[in-house]
């Protein structure tokens, strides 16, 4: 019961082909061929740039420094006094 027969493949595929439609599946595989194999080629770069140092390309240069944020201005809230000469005013 655990694997799947020839018969339930073949409802899948169907499904899949009444679904995405026989012009849009090779598109699709196609695109996901070119995607695993750029992320192949991504994977191997990072671990080809983690055994050796990688010097950077002429003209490029580390970013700068974040800037601080500016400090929010304060709140502070009335004294006593303050509120009891505002209603009195």
């Amino acid at each position: 019961m655990g694997a799947m027969s020839p018969w339930h493949w073949a409802i899948v595929i169907l499904v899949f082909l009444l679904l995405f439609g026989a012009k849009r599946l090779p598109d699709a595989a196609r695109g996901l061929g070119r995607s695993l194999r750029i992320f192949k080629s991504e994977m191997s770069q990072m671990s080809d740039d983690g055994a050796k140092p990688a010097e950077p390309a002429a003209g490029t240069g580390t970013l700068p420094a974040p800037q601080p944020l500016p400090a929010a201005p304060s709140v502070t809230t009335p004294t006593e006094a303050q509120r009891t000469d505002h209603k009195s005013a």
